[in-house]
Formats: structure tokens, sequence, C-alpha cells
């Protein structure tokens, strides 16, 4: 059986792709080239299905969040709060996998931040 290698694109709507494009690579440092290509580091990805009335997603529009990994959610989050990002105030650290926060970029897409945990531990308590 063929099976994929990874993901080869995350792809999503914009009233202004540009802005919107530029707000990625300021806020979150997502280097990419003209053509969007960006080499990402090695690491875990995670596909999880949820329940069709969650709200863990964002709005209930969203129907997909995109998940990135970062090193240091703490610095991470306080370098979007200083650009002004919408950041939710919660975090949440889940035993065994990490700690993660959400930004919200400016075409009101809720993006989750995932500190993976190592060493058996995640970071700091959840807030």
């Amino acid at each position: 059986m063929e099976r994929v290698l990874g993901i080869g694109g995350y792809f999503v709507r914009a009233a202004d792709p540009a802005a919107l494009t530029a707000w990625y690579r300021d806020c979150l440092g997502l280097d990419a080239d003209d053509n969007g290509l960006w080499l990402q580091e090695a690491g875990p990805t995670v596909l999880a299905a949820f329940e069709s009335d969650t709200d863990y997603l964002g709005a209930r529009a969203q129907q997909t969040m995109l998940n990135f990994r970062v090193r240091d959610l703490d610095a991470m989050l306080a370098q979007l709060r200083v650009r002004g990002a919408d950041v939710a105030e919660e975090t949440q650290d889940v035993a065994g996998v990490g700690r993660f926060g959400w930004v919200t970029d400016p075409e009101g897409n809720r993006v989750e931040l995932w500190q993976p945990e190592r060493d058996g531990t995640a970071g700091s308590e959840t807030r």
C-alpha cells in the first residue's frame, strides 16, 4: 500500500493574501520563499479528528486548525503580544504531550502553538 510521506502544504483563503503571508513571516518567523516553500525542522506531526460541534478549533466556520511546533511557548506568546497579535490568555499542559497556546491570525483563523514535552516535563503549569 502506498502511504503519504508528510504534510505537503496547508492552504487558506484570505481577503489579503500578501498581508496574511507577511503576518505569518513577521509574527511567527515562518520564512517561506516566494512560492510559499518553507523547510521546517523535523519533528512530530499530529492528525486528529474532532467532533463537529467542538469549539477547540475556533469559530464553528473554521473547519481546520493549523498547529505549529515551537521551542519556547512562553517566548513565542510574548513575541506575539508585543506585535499586537490576538493571543489567548490561557495555555494548556497535557501530560506526556506538551504545552499549548493559541493565536488568531488577521483573517480570524485560530492557530495552535505546541511546545512538545521533552524529558518528561512540558514546562510551566497551566495558566
